[in-house]
């Protein structure tokens, strides 16, 4: 590498060894961060079905925090005003980049973040109609929802379910 100008940080540069399904010994250096995705030893599933480990990159957790604070900085619940068009509109193109960028690897780490949107909309949902204010009645409109427009917010595509805790 000196031959082309380039030199290793000493303190920066590490060698990174992961342990997967061909390489069974510990090391110091198991997984690294690069352009907001962790490296690291992951469940995979072969063509056959058969679940391996193997170094796979996904999400890295910075980037989660990251965009849970965006998403928490959107205060959606409190954006009554809106109409459900305004609000995909508003929330769709940001969402789709985050699904194509930070999706393209490993989607499931994702799920976290377009569950706790689902969140936010179910909040906003029981805010901007009083009758759905109770939960029962906000489930079944959910589930009607997602049903009759399956890809209206971009984020149904990966995951449509009704949120655990709103």
């Amino acid at each position: 590498m000196t031959e082309v100008g380039l030199e290793l940080h000493p303190e920066k540069t590490r060698i990174v060894c992961c342990q997967d399904a061909n390489r069974r010994a510990s090391y110091e250096h198991t997984e690294f961060t690069f352009l907001g995705f962790t490296f690291r030893t992951r469940s995979a599933v072969r063509k056959d079905g058969q679940m391996f480990r193997s170094f796979l990159p996904a999400i890295s957790g910075e980037a989660l925090l990251w965009i849970s604070s965006e998403v928490r900085s959107w205060r959606l619940h409190h954006r009554t005003s809106l109409t459900e068009a305004d609000l995909a509109r508003f929330i769709n193109p940001i969402i789709r980049g985050w699904m194509a960028y930070c999706g393209a690897f490993y989607q499931s780490a994702l799920h976290p973040i377009l569950e706790r949107v689902n969140a936010y909309v179910m909040r906003w949902m029981r805010k901007k109609f009083k009758r759905l204010r109770g939960r029962k009645k906000a489930q079944t409109a959910w589930s009607q929802a997602v049903a009759r427009r399956p890809r209206f917010f971009a984020h149904w595509a990966w995951t449509a379910l009704a949120p655990r805790v709103w």
